[in-house]
Parts: C-alpha cells; sequence; structure tokens
C-alpha cells in the first residue's frame, strides 16, 4: 500500500461512502467530516505510509489509543467528500486484528453535541435524524457499533456511534479530532 494507491483509490471509496451516508440519511444534516481512516496490517507498511504522508502533510498527533500508535496527518491539499473537505488522515499502526483489506476504511463526521457516552449521543441523533431508530435498534443489515476511544492524553470525552455495511464504516462523534488533539495539552 502505497500513498499513490491510496490517492488513486479515493474517487471509487468516496463514491461508496456517499451513498452509504445517503442510504443512512447522514447527508441530510450537513455534518463536518474531519477525518478518514486506513487499515494496515503490517507495522511495515504503516512506517512507509507514515514516510510517504510526510511529503503532503504534518503530524499533528502520536498518540497511544488501545495500545498501539495512532498518527493523525494534517494534509496540505484536503481529499473532497462531495461538498465537503477532509483535511486529516487517521493512520493507525496495526494491533492483534487483521484486515481483510487494506486501504480506506472509515470517515468520521461531527455532530455537535455535549454528550459524554453513547446513550446521550445516540439521542442526539435521533432527534437530529429519527429515521436512524431502526439502524440503532439493529433492525436493519447495517451494524451498529457504540464505542468510547480514548487516547493515553485525552482529556475531552468523544463518544463514537459506528455505522458498517460491506466494508464500509462512517463513524459519528461530537468532536472533531482536532478539538480531542488540544485537550491532550
Amino acid at each position: 500500500m502505497t500513498y499513490e494507491q491510496l490517492a488513486s483509490s479515493w474517487p471509487a471509496f468516496s463514491q461508496s461512502i456517499i451513498q452509504f451516508m445517503s442510504q443512512l440519511g447522514l447527508d441530510k444534516l450537513a455534518l463536518e467530516c474531519d477525518h478518514t481512516a486506513l487499515r494496515v496490517n503490517s507495522t511495515h507498511a504503516a512506517q512507509q505510509l507514515q514516510h510517504e504522508f510526510a511529503e503532503h502533510g504534518t503530524i499533528i498527533s502520536n498518540n497511544m489509543i488501545n495500545g498501539r500508535p495512532i498518527l493523525i496527518i494534517e494534509l496540505n491539499q484536503p481529499l473532497r467528500l462531495n461538498d465537503m473537505t477532509i483535511d486529516c488522515v487517521e493512520l493507525p499502526f496495526p494491533g492483534e486484528k487483521s484486515y481483510p483489506a487494506e486501504g480506506w476504511e472509515h470517515i468520521e463526521l461531527v455532530l455537535k453535541s455535549d454528550a459524554q457516552e453513547c446513550d446521550t449521543l445516540s439521542q442526539d441523533l435521533l432527534a437530529a435524524l429519527p429515521n436512524l431508530k431502526p439502524v440503532l435498534a439493529g433492525e436493519t443489515e447495517v451494524k451498529v457499533k457504540m464505542s468510547s476511544p480514548k487516547g493515553d492524553k485525552e482529556r475531552l470525552a468523544n463518544p463514537t456511534i459506528a455505522f458498517k455495511k460491506g466494508g464500509l464504516c462512517i463513524k459519528v462523534h461530537p468532536h472533531g479530532i482536532k478539538a480531542v488533539i488540544a485537550s491532550e495539552s
């Protein structure tokens, strides 16, 4: 997996993500897409991408989350997702889990909320988008995972709701990645 391969696969990935957002109705909320994330299965691949991304951006965070390094790279030239710009890429080093495919894995959207945990975030999301009730209730083919990942230095609670279907994932949380990083200092 190289930077060039990622750049050439972005249009297909972004089109699939846009369709998934539309299916969920998230496109109606005009949410900010604060970052997108990659998946790699080897430390060597992660180190190679870290080196290649250094030519296209700046590492603004290198934090331990769930026992593994996760880099946030602010891009010199943002990625486009319809009318949204995405200026950060999350590059997690591999953990114990191996992924069926390396490359683009998910995007993360910011739903402005004061939620400190997933139940409140879920209620806020349902208030904005009531048609998600069957999805959040587990009554559709979309898998839903709620979590509260936290970096070693983070002070800002950022509960997350992940929607997964067909190898795609869209995560919703109340704070953008730059606000989370700012909470570390």
